[in-house]
């Protein structure tokens, strides 16, 4: 048995007590969000959609916020999240690089959305809210906050994309089990989902559509707000735990990243294990950081960096993003995660500066690698984490070719215990790659042609 450890523990008082605010250290400071007549929005804008004490975050420059203790008290049901080397594939692959990956599929949602959904029902609840709406796309989103919804002691209602909704029916029945009211996007119960039915009976939806759904319910009753699981500042801000506890455990074994890696659909777990690496980036440490998104939905590879809105429609404020246009539809791959028109406004401003890369890679190798990862590491990985695998096997390849001993930490963001029906597909020969048509891309952007540029 190898000297080197499989797993990098932390005890639950090595937990950070305080997350990573990237805004104190960006090379220039982030674009205002814009309301439609291309005014920067005020504090109160926001404040029927989200409360003040979240607004308060969203709109910090403070490098370190505290986490509250009850926060931290619910995040320790499974935080501090292992650090594994990934011995048995490195073997497989025949490459002198070192993989990391960081097991966020350890929460019991499965993944590293709990991470703000248990911060942003906390701040809710503290605010006197007691109804919380949002949407999910795979499901992982949904799954979290209605778990951290019951755990806190707030009700929840999410929209789910419809096709991730008939794609994945176990994730339904877990936001059921949590106690939430789960519905397929677009619905018949908002002004936006009849409509969109109206005109498109047989669309698969959107996690734009949903985030619309949402935010009509939210905003008509003084009780009820909005939850988002990515994209926003705040949600990158409560990710920063993983990349935080990621540099202790590394810390531990006297080693350091040379590559960080992610997939990113609006960003959040992205943000998460690599914010913190991006302070030592800018603070002059020698890194690749890599953000691996579908080459169907490629936002950060193929979208403009420009002022959209989150949603369809257009609910939002515009915000400064690399965007697919606000009416983007998705093709309906079964990552359904990261089937999202924009990018979150932080990673696209770090992507500005060339503090990270970014790629987008085909479907049916993402499962190729899933599948290596599952046959040995022994977990089978969400289609979302599946990028991110194929992404580190690409690295570790160069690196074999190049024979370069290369450290490599990648973000395992969640297990696809809830996904099968997409590796049944996937095995039976009926997934194809879909490169997005430069066409539909083109219709797409027509809508947002004459939004301010940041």
């Amino acid at each position: 048995m190898s000297s080197e450890p499989t797993k990098i523990l932390l005890h639950e008082d090595e937990m950070p007590r305080q997350w990573y605010n990237i805004q104190a250290d960006l090379p220039t400071t982030l674009p205002l969000p814009l309301g439609m007549d291309g005014k920067p929005i005020k504090p109160e804008d926001l404040s029927p959609v989200f409360p003040m004490n979240i607004i308060e975050q969203e709109l910090s420059t403070e490098r370190w916020i505290t986490i509250p203790e009850e926060v931290r008290e619910i995040l320790s049901l499974w935080r501090p999240s292992p650090l594994y080397r990934a011995k048995r594939l490195e073997k497989a692959l025949g490459t002198p690089a070192k993989i990391y990956y960081k097991n966020e599929g350890v929460s019991p949602a499965g993944s590293h959305k709990p991470n703000t959904a248990v911060a942003q029902a906390y701040y809710n609840r503290e605010f006197g809210i007691k109804y919380l709406t949002t949407e999910t796309g795979a499901g992982q989103w949904g799954s979290a906050l209605a778990m951290s919804c019951k755990l806190i002691g707030i009700e929840c209602k999410v929209y789910m994309v419809r096709i991730s909704f008939d794609h994945k029916p176990f994730r339904k029945i877990m936001m059921k089990t949590w106690g939430a009211d789960c519905i397929p996007s677009p619905s018949d119960t908002t002004e936006i989902g009849r409509k969109i039915l109206s005109e498109q009976p047989d669309t698969p939806g959107s996690l734009g559509i949903a985030i619309s759904e949402a935010i009509e319910e939210a905003v008509q009753r003084d009780d009820t707000r909005y939850s988002l699981g990515s994209v926003l500042n705040h949600v990158m801000l409560h990710q920063t735990i993983i990349g935080l506890e990621a540099k202790k455990q590394f810390e531990k074994i006297n080693t350091y990243p040379d590559i960080v890696i992610g997939c990113a659909g609006g960003g959040s777990n992205f943000a998460g294990i690599s914010f913190p690496f991006i302070h030592d980036k800018i603070n002059g440490k020698n890194l690749r950081i890599v953000a691996t998104e579908p080459e169907a939905c490629p936002t950060l590879t193929r979208g403009p960096y420009i002022y959209d809105s989150g949603d369809v429609a257009k609910m939002t404020p515009l915000l400064a993003m690399h965007s697919l246009g606000h009416g983007f539809i998705p093709p309906a791959i079964h990552a359904g995660g990261l089937r999202y028109h924009g990018m979150a406004p932080l990673v696209s401003h770090v992507l500005q500066h060339g503090l990270i890369e970014a790629n987008s890679l085909p479907q049916t190798e993402c499962y190729n690698a899933a599948l290596l990862f599952a046959h040995t590491e022994g977990f089978i990985p969400a289609p979302e984490t599946s990028h991110a695998i194929a992404q580190t096997i690409r690295e570790a390849n160069l690196a074999r070719e190049e024979g370069k001993e290369k450290v490599i930490l990648m973000n395992w963001s969640g297990h696809g215990l809830m996904d099968l029906q997409g590796y049944d597909a996937f095995m039976s020969g009926k997934l194809e790659d879909y490169p997005l048509p430069d066409e539909l891309l083109q219709q797409s952007l027509a809508a947002v042609k004459d939004h301010p540029k940041p």
